[in-house]
Order: structure tokens, then sequence, then C-alpha cells
């Protein structure tokens, strides 16, 4: 999950969307407690404490303690993340993703512009890049 996944059920919850994406995310990190593995990140803990408000930056930071691997920024993963920028992404995004495609099958983001960069040329991707409402619903139908 990247941070804006992480931020989300801390985000004013009267849009449906805003509601129905929290309520994915806290389902999926509940998984992770005992069934899945969140995968964390140098650069998701650099972005988490750029968060200027404090309540909310606690919020997010005992979600995130949920990883049970970190991913550590490498060169590798800086030259990966500056090949990324060339598809239109910013640098923390693509950064998040170049630490993605080292550790996970998946990417979860409520950022429908990441999406969008991603799908124009997925061939590029190495990580299936997904919103977590559209990835929670694919998984537990296919465990039905």
């Amino acid at each position: 999950m990247d941070v804006c996944c992480l931020n989300r059920p801390f985000d004013e919850q009267s849009q449906d969307r805003i509601r129905i994406e929290s309520e994915a995310v806290l389902a999926i990190l509940n998984r992770c407690l005992y069934d899945w593995e969140l995968v964390g990140s140098e650069a998701i803990n650099y972005e988490i404490s750029k968060i200027p408000d404090d309540e909310r930056r606690t919020g997010v930071k005992v979600l995130a303690a949920i990883s049970g691997h970190r991913v550590t920024v490498n060169e590798s993963i800086l030259k990966r993340a500056s090949e990324l920028e060339n598809i239109g992404l910013k640098a923390l995004d693509a950064l998040h993703l170049a630490c993605a495609e080292k550790s996970s099958e998946v990417m979860l983001t409520t950022d429908d512009e990441i999406v969008k960069k991603v799908m124009v040329d997925d061939s590029l991707i190495k990580v299936r890049v997904e919103n977590p409402v559209r990835w929670l619903m694919e998984i537990t139908e296919n465990e039905s």
C-alpha cells in the first residue's frame, strides 16, 4: 500500500468513494494481521514523516507498522524509480512503485493518476497496480 491508502481512513468520510476505499483499506490491513503480508519501505516511512498533522501522522504510522517486511532503498531501486519517472510519475510515486516491484505482487493506491499512468504502458511495470476496492473485490471473489 502506498501512503495514499494508509491515509484514506483518516480522510473526511462524507463522500461514498472515500468511505468505501477506507473500508477496503482497513479490511486489507486486517487480513495482513494474520493472512497476507503488508510490505513497507523506507520511502513510505519518509513520506509518512512529512505528514504535517501530528494526529494523522501518528495514525498512519500505526497502520504502516502492520508491515512485516520493509524494503530498503538502494541504488538499483533509485535507478528504477528514475526510469519510472519517464512515464510521468512523480518522484516519490516512482520510488514507491520501484520498491513494490522488488517485493510485492501488487501495489495498492487510491491515487487515480498513478493507476492511469501505469495503465498507459503496463508492459514496463513489473508489479500490478490497483485500487484497493477493486483488488479486494477480486481477491475475495476468487476465494469464494
